[in-house]
């Protein structure tokens, strides 16, 4: 019921929020009447902050459209590879017609990126695609918004998660052998258990494992977020924050954590620091900020896009995780597609490295909780184990933003680079050339025939360009004269160098083989 009142209220909303972005604008626009106002200003920053407060936000795209490769402009193509109904496989395929970035491009690690299902989109992770994308094949899960995935596609749990990423990570060892997998806060615990699983059966797993902000351990220092899910029974969660879809989605009447509720509880976590970030935003559009209101702008389009999750799927992760925690405790038992149950032992990992990371100051992920990874995943050696704690940083500055960048990224790559198998380099072989025929004379007295030359046409620069390079010019036959056996010597040939030019080699050709002439014959004079 909750679900079709704030529906119904938000679409009630919907053409006030519309009038309030147009009066922003009547008021902001100096040329109109409204704008000679003497408090046009801040009468166009009120109404352009009443129209973000009340507006629905839709999930935003990704938007990335190229990336920076050591000096060169690369261009990037977004498509999907793999399209499941709660989710999918997204590429981003880089291009380029500079050859040396090509080559460099192809021999670069491909690294599967697994998106929180937890609110957000994952466009959240916007900043870590865009700067993977300098150094990596980058793939990354999309997951869908469940309110928006008909009944008749069934429910989504803990388990089918799971499945997906197994899927995934074939895919991606399918095209290019084996792959890197970074998993991003939610996705840690779902993502070690689907390696791990893939371990159990002797499956090639991933080459190495990046962990950043996850609830490995939620009993390691708990943060609101922990305690919340650990101090209310799952009876709880299914009454009060679990609702069916209205019937103007095309999910209508699965159960569903509405998005709507999770972002109030985003903003009840902090409602003092969003509180003055929206005055600050008044203030900048009073002063004429436009850099700081883009800024504010750009940060709560993702922020407030929240999605749905399917309820299987929510309560079996407050469940496994943040109450009975499976996981550590080595009691967690999965169901494959093939609806098999195994159980889950990390242990079995040995061929993957493992790093995880962790923020000094995250308020999410509470410190020791993503570093309980070392423990439990015995079966990989110390040496290909690493840690890495941001100073400064909280949940969202390890993966996105000037610490990110600076900080994080730079030993994520050489993490990653240092367990990537290098690229093998093929040794070209040098055929030798087929003997040159002997030419025999039918006829000895006579000199033989000059050979007849055809000069080349002059390539085009769209073929030189093609060719990377100046084409060589034509090797010129020399002709044998027969000589006597006692005073033959041995001829050198010497390579003719690739002339400056075409027309330059063109003469050259024609200077070395220059045909004899023929003794003019004297014509005979007739009388009559």
């Amino acid at each position: 019921m909750l679900y079709k009142f704030y529906e119904a209220q938000r679409s009630l909303m919907e053409p006030f929020t519309d009038l309030a972005q147009s009066a922003a604008k009547v008021y902001g626009n100096p040329l109109s009447m409204f704008g000679q106002h003497p408090m046009s200003q801040r009468i166009s920053a009120g109404y352009d902050l009443m129209h973000r407060l009340g507006k629905d936000y839709e999930k935003p795209e990704f938007g990335v459209r190229t990336v920076d490769v050591d000096g060169v402009e690369v261009a990037i193509h977004e498509r999907v590879e793999i399209r499941k109904p709660f989710c999918e496989l997204r590429r981003f395929k880089r291009f380029t017609d500079d050859q040396t970035t090509l080559s460099k491009l192809k021999g670069q690690p491909a690294v599967l990126i697994v998106a929180p299902l937890s609110g957000h989109y994952a466009t959240l992770l916007r900043d870590t695609v865009k700067t993977m994308l300098r150094d990596h094949k980058v793939y990354i899960t999309d997951w869908t918004n469940a309110r928006l995935v008909p009944t008749s596609e069934g429910d989504f749990s803990l388990d089918d998660y799971i499945n997906y990423v197994q899927e995934f990570i074939r895919h991606a060892q399918s095209r290019y052998g084996n792959c890197h997998v970074m998993s991003v806060c939610q996705p840690t615990v779902p993502v070690l258990a689907a390696v791990s699983l893939m371990a159990s059966r002797g499956e090639l797993t991933p080459l190495s494992m990046v962990m950043m902000g996850g609830p490995i351990d939620a009993r390691k220092s708990p943060t609101a977020v922990n305690n919340l899910a650990m101090n209310k029974s799952i009876e709880w969660f299914e009454h009060n924050v679990i609702y069916r879809v209205p019937t103007r989605f095309p999910g209508a009447g699965r159960k569903v954590y509405p998005g709507f509720l999770q972002h109030s509880g985003f903003v009840a976590m902090n409602p003092s620091n969003h509180a003055r970030s929206h005055y600050d935003y008044f203030k900048d559009l009073i002063k004429g900020d436009d850099a700081s209101a883009d800024a504010h702008r750009k940060f709560y389009d993702e922020y407030n896009a929240v999605l749905d999750m399917d309820s299987h799927y929510y309560l079996d992760t407050i469940k496994v995780v943040f109450q009975e925690f499976n996981l550590v405790n080595g009691t967690w038992d999965v169901k494959g597609v093939d609806g098999k149950i195994e159980r889950v032992h990390p242990d079995d990992i040995h061929n993957t490295a493992l790093l995880s990371i962790e923020g000094e100051l995250d308020d999410i992920s509470g410190s020791g909780q993503t570093a309980a990874v070392h423990t439990i995943c015995t079966g990989v050696s110390k040496e290909n184990q690493r840690h890495i704690e941001v100073e400064g940083a909280g949940h969202y500055g390890i993966f996105a933003g000037r610490r990110w960048r600076e900080m994080v990224y730079p030993q994520v790559k050489d993490f990653i680079l240092s367990y990537q198998p290098k690229p093998v380099v093929e040794t070209p072989v040098m055929v030798a050339s087929p003997p040159a025929p002997v030419l025999t004379n039918p006829e000895p007295d006579l000199p033989e025939p000059a050979p007849t030359f055809v000069l080349p046409e002059a390539p085009s620069v769209a073929d030189i360009t093609l060719l990377g390079k100046l084409p060589e010019p034509p090797k010129t036959p020399v002709a044998k004269a027969k000589a006597p056996p006692s005073k033959a010597k041995p001829v050198t040939q010497v390579a003719t160098p690739v002339a400056a030019s075409t027309v330059a080699t063109s003469k050259a050709a024609v200077s070395v083989a220059k045909p004899a002439k023929p003794a003019r014959k004297r014509p005979t004079q007739r009388h009559g």
